[in-house]
């Protein structure tokens, strides 16, 4: 049974969205529900890459439109059990766990703060320039590039430290292409104060463009 995320199981009616390929049902036990597609199988989204893509963008938009609506913990793409009965056993075993993990998550949001290093300052080469001169001139701007990086890498730590100071709970993963991902979980009623932070953090970051993302399902977080 693919399985997308855990919610309180409440009275409140909640708007299932359309799923992969199909409708969506909460199996629910003791409090605690899963939101499923209960007709679809892995094999179906796998015959070829343009439908697994597909399969993945849907199964984050479900993610993200329940999310609107309830507190949840999303699952990853994938998720799946074998039966229902082996859901509701899963559910029936950890609905304490779940649950306390749903408190804590009540109100907050993951928000992506993306570091994008900028380049050094590059200078042509004067046409004259030869001999001594040439290799000085490419020994200056090499040093200019070093101490470009150590700043950037100064600047980094600085904003690491601040946010130690203001975000309790972050986590970053490995950079790609040089570009540093940090990822804050934060109360959403603080959403204009954690934009403040980080136009105060781009302030004493010049070699670094900062970006904050939308609010999102704590996806880091569970």
């Amino acid at each position: 049974m693919y399985t997308y995320a855990f919610l309180p199981n409440s009275d409140d009616p909640l708007d299932l969205p359309e799923g992969i390929s199909g409708s969506l049902q909460l199996v629910a036990v003791n409090g605690i529900a899963a939101l499923v597609e209960p007709g679809l199988s892995l094999e179906t989204i796998q015959i070829s890459d343009d439908v697994l893509m597909q399969a993945v963008l849907c199964h984050d938009q479900v993610i993200r439109e329940m999310f609107e609506q309830t507190p949840l913990l999303p699952l990853r793409f994938g998720t799946y059990f074998v039966s229902r009965q082996g859901l509701m056993e899963h559910l029936g075993a950890h609905w304490t766990e779940y649950l306390d993990k749903l408190a804590k998550l009540q109100g907050q949001a993951e928000y992506l703060l993306k570091l994008v290093p900028l380049a050094a300052p590059e200078f042509a080469v004067p046409p004259d320039l030869k001999g001594k001169d040439y290799f000085l001139f490419k020994k200056q701007d090499y040093q200019t590039k070093v101490d470009w990086q150590r700043q950037q890498r100064s600047e980094l730590e600085k904003v690491l430290e601040a946010m130690a100071q203001r975000c309790p709970q972050w986590t970053c993963t490995e950079p790609k292409d040089g570009v540093e991902r940090i990822y804050i979980l934060s109360d959403r009623q603080y959403e204009p104060l954690l934009q403040d932070w980080v136009k105060t953090w781009q302030s004493f970051c010049p070699r670094w463009e900062l970006s904050l993302g939308e609010a999102l399902p704590p996806y880091h977080f569970v």
